[in-house]
């Protein structure tokens, strides 16, 4: 009889114990894919969106730029590059210029950021063309978060004051003329979109810019005088940060988890030892090396992982795939957090996810099966007939 048979068997005939372990290091399998999936997919989401419509390939922010520092946006502008200006005429990047501004909807004041682009941009996948109009009135194109917050509607007039470059406070009338449906909190929240040439004639800043947005086919860019590249990974390291803390916080769950389990088959295996002394030394006098019956004893105690891996398979798999293909709803609260979400979240899973899933437990659960076993090398085949240790 092979060593794994034997092995089956006697995990078979420990009944009730065996299966409480099996469900334990099922739900662990099932728990640690589904949870790092849900993260991975938030992450590729939140990046791809922010990427479509916020950062393209890259930024050009001038020197004197601080998306964290409102006061630095006044001084936040110069001339553009020709290197830049030839990208822009290509249509290969799109200006930006930024100001500070203020609102009043309905009688209350709110600071806002006011941003000029070009409406024929095709870098970002944002709505800009609707700020082309032969109206008089200023176009003004925002998110829904701020339409929200502001209370503000398709075709409704706005008061905006700004000051320009001498420091001279202005005031004008723009019209809603497009409301966007975007998750990325970056151009949306206490963010009024209007046409560039008409924010550079507003504050006197002719041809020149805050930022300049690069295209994903755009590459080989570096530093410029006054204006600093900041890449996709700069620029979606926020999102990574956040992704990562919450990954952290979910492995408390799996650390639980997996001490739970390093318990429960740790008790197993000691109980099954003691009870069993007679049969290691049977096993030992027929001919079987201590090596050989450590393995026996270790593999046992592997086995249970083998067998949940099987168990999770059977639930678990219909069920992530489920979430996969169909996503999941996220409520509405999210929209505060920052996240760059659409109304579902389709998690992402990998098979490197599940190799490693399932590599991290069966190291866990074989190592933790052989510590006990340890006390047979020491075991005289004597005293274990006798059904005591030396």
């Amino acid at each position: 009889m092979s060593t794994f048979t034997l092995a089956y068997r006697n995990i078979k005939g420990a009944g009730l114990r065996t299966w409480l372990n099996v469900a334990v290091l099922s739900l662990t399998y099932v728990l640690i894919i589904y949870h790092q999936g849900i993260f991975i997919g938030m992450l590729k989401q939140g990046s791809r969106a922010m990427i479509e419509e916020e950062i393209a390939g890259g930024q050009y922010w001038h020197k004197n730029y601080d998306p964290y520092d409102p006061l630095s946006y006044d001084d936040s502008h110069g001339p553009l590059p020709e290197e830049l200006q030839i990208l822009i005429k290509d249509k290969k990047a799109t200006p930006v210029l930024i100001r500070q501004a203020a609102i009043y909807p309905e009688g209350r004041v709110q600071t806002v950021i006011l941003k000029g682009i070009e409406p024929g941009q095709s870098v970002l996948n944002i709505p800009t063309g609707r700020l082309s109009t032969d109206e008089d009135t200023l176009p003004i194109l925002i998110g829904k978060r701020m339409a929200g917050t502001a209370s503000l509607n398709l075709g409704d007039y706005l008061t905006i004051r700004w000051r320009d470059v001498k420091g001279t406070f202005d005031a004008i009338e723009g019209k809603i003329v497009e409301i966007m449906d975007t998750r990325v909190p970056g151009i949306d929240k206490a963010n009024l979109w209007i046409p560039l040439k008409e924010l550079e004639k507003m504050v006197g800043l002719e041809n020149q810019a805050t930022i300049v947005i690069v295209g994903e086919d755009v590459s080989g860019q570096k530093d410029l005088p006054d204006w600093k590249f900041k890449d996709q990974k700069f620029l979606l390291s926020d999102i990574n940060q956040v992704v990562r803390s919450k990954r952290i916080t979910s492995g408390m769950l799996y650390l639980i988890l997996l001490f739970v389990v390093m318990i429960a088959i740790f008790d197993t295996q000691v109980l099954s030892i003691f009870k069993r002394r007679k049969e290691i030394g049977t096993l030992i006098a027929l001919g079987m090396t201590r090596l050989q019956v450590i393995i026996l004893f270790t593999l046992e105690g592997a086995m249970h992982g083998i067998i949940a891996l099987g168990i999770a398979a059977i639930y678990g798999v219909p069920l992530i795939l489920s979430f996969a293909r169909g996503g999941m709803k996220i409520p509405q609260v999210t929209e505060n957090y920052g996240f760059a979400l659409q109304d579902r979240l389709f998690p992402s899973y990998s098979l490197t996810l599940v190799l490693g899933t399932i590599f991290l437990v069966m190291v866990t659960v074989t190592i933790v099966s052989f510590l006990p076993t340890r006390r047979i090398s020491k075991l005289k085949p004597t005293d274990a007939l006798k059904g005591k240790f030396a």
